[in-house]
């Protein structure tokens, strides 16, 4: 049932204990996946769930939950948690730098800067850093989050202010994070990865909030630096460990399973204890992993454009699971909000927020693909009834990674890219097919969507002027 221009509900039937709701306009609605439809019908159906089950504009197919899926249990009321509701990737994220530059200004040394970028920051499958963690590092990176990185000079004190949780989450459990996780991230600190992450230099285009743009420090012609990565290894480990064990636990807490990737375990209980330190360990090393990048990103503009100030403008994650005041019927109650492949987007006046964006809301970042545009957004006031103040994160795929490998070739995308003005530099040609700019959603169309539905408002569009892709 359509409720508005941009809300589509599906009452409860069956084992639903709550709705759907899923915002997008009808081309973007026609174009989900019908396994978006049915994988957000059987999130409805866990334990403690409260007001609804919401799939973002930019929506597709994921492991358990859709991809853009955002739901909220409630602890006291048998909610659960669920690994594949925050995904393998755990905190995967974007971070956007102000460059103080303009395109002139990079011009003369663009393809020096792109090289130096793509040689300065590891990136590709199994890519690996110079940082190497001993067992004590290891956990105090997993328990310090960016503070960490910053106190070992990886970063600056003043990013913390403009980080998700001020670079720290707290109540993570590095003793419960296995040895073959932390194994698999001795290495990769300081690293991109592959898939869809990427480390982009930006031109600012339209500005459509004028007040919002000046809080958030951007204007047009500005270049923008954006990473976008998460807790690599460690974060898959993690999430591959947890969905078994959770699989296997959930017939021993009387959970019934629509499907068994929705693997899940009660809040309280020995499994989503164990999870949830484990998932807030992982948080930490991702925000970790972006402090550090940035780090490493000062260096290669410092190195070549001296005059550069890549000040901290916003860090916020996607793959999260963390427990926070909402408003439900009237009253006020703490739940644990699944946001997978969807971002927070706290509106005006919202006590976690810098005091610098309070007055505007948070500003949330949609990240595109290399070879269109990106956006950034603002938190709406009234969003919270909407989506437990929850946007989407970025165009969302509208082709698998096979299929798009045997469309495009990866050769032929960064030429055609070049011809636009756009540098692309990557590792794999088939990571760059993979990821080519048409196998996604039209991101200015799932930004319309989130600006119409009340979700974020547009506040920028940016086009990418270099791209260091996985």
């Amino acid at each position: 049932m359509r409720t508005s221009e941009y809300a589509w509900r599906l009452e409860p039937q069956g084992r639903m204990h709550v709705p759907v709701v899923i915002y997008g306009d009808r081309d973007l609605i026609d174009g989900m996946d019908d396994k978006v439809f049915t994988q957000a019908i059987n999130v409805a159906t866990l334990p403690g769930i409260v007001t609804a089950s919401y799939a973002m504009p930019d929506a597709h197919w994921g492991y358990g939950f859709p991809i853009g899926g955002v739901a909220a249990f409630d602890a006291d009321r048998g909610g659960v948690v669920s690994a594949g509701g925050v995904g393998f990737d755990i905190s995967c994220g974007v971070r956007t730098l102000h460059s103080g530059l303009k395109l002139a200004d990079i011009k003369p040394v663009k393809a020096r800067l792109a090289d130096a970028l793509y040689e300065g920051i590891p990136v590709g499958v199994g890519s690996t850093g110079n940082i190497r963690l001993d067992d004590t590092e290891m956990n105090a990176m997993l328990a310090g989050g960016a503070q960490w990185a910053v106190d070992r000079g990886w970063g600056d004190a003043a990013d913390l202010e403009r980080i998700e949780e001020s670079g720290c989450m707290l109540g993570a459990r590095p003793d419960q994070v296995s040895a073959r996780a932390k194994k698999r991230q001795r290495d990769e600190m300081g690293t991109l990865g592959s898939g869809n992450h990427y480390l982009e230099i930006q031109e600012v285009g339209t500005v459509f909030d004028a007040v919002a743009a000046e809080t958030f420090g951007i204007h047009s012609g500005d270049l923008l630096v954006t990473i976008h990565c998460g807790s690599r290894g460690l974060g898959h480990q993690i999430g591959t460990e947890f969905l078994k064990e959770m699989a296997e636990a959930a017939g021993r807490h009387g959970i019934d399973l629509p499907d068994r990737e929705l693997a899940c375990a009660p809040i309280r209980s020995a499994e989503g204890e164990r999870y949830l330190g484990a998932m807030r360990a992982a948080i930490n090393c991702a925000l970790a992993n972006r402090e550090i990048i940035t780090h490493l990103t000062r260096q290669v503009f410092a190195n070549i454009l001296p005059d550069a100030r890549l000040e901290l403008m916003y860090d916020v994650s996607h793959n999260t699971c963390k427990l926070e005041q909402h408003k439900v019927d009237g009253e006020v109650r703490q739940l644990y909000v699944h946001r997978k492949g969807a971002t927070r987007a706290f509106g005006p006046g919202h006590a976690e927020l810098p005091a610098r964006f309070r007055e505007i809301g948070q500003p949330v970042l949609i990240g595109g693909t290399m070879g269109t545009a990106s956006y950034i957004l603002a938190g709406n006031a009234g969003n919270d009834s909407l989506s437990f103040e929850s946007a989407c994160h970025g165009a969302g795929r509208s082709m698998s990674r096979r299929r798009a490998t045997k469309t495009w070739r990866g050769r032929n995308v960064v030429d055609d890219l070049a011809t636009r003005g756009i540098f692309i530099r990557s590792p794999s040609m088939r990571g760059v097919a993979e990821e080519a700019p048409g196998a996604y959603k039209d991101v200015d169309t799932v930004a319309d969507a989130s600006d119409r539905a009340g979700l974020a408002r547009k506040v920028a569009r940016l086009t990418p002027v270099i791209c260091v892709k996985g």
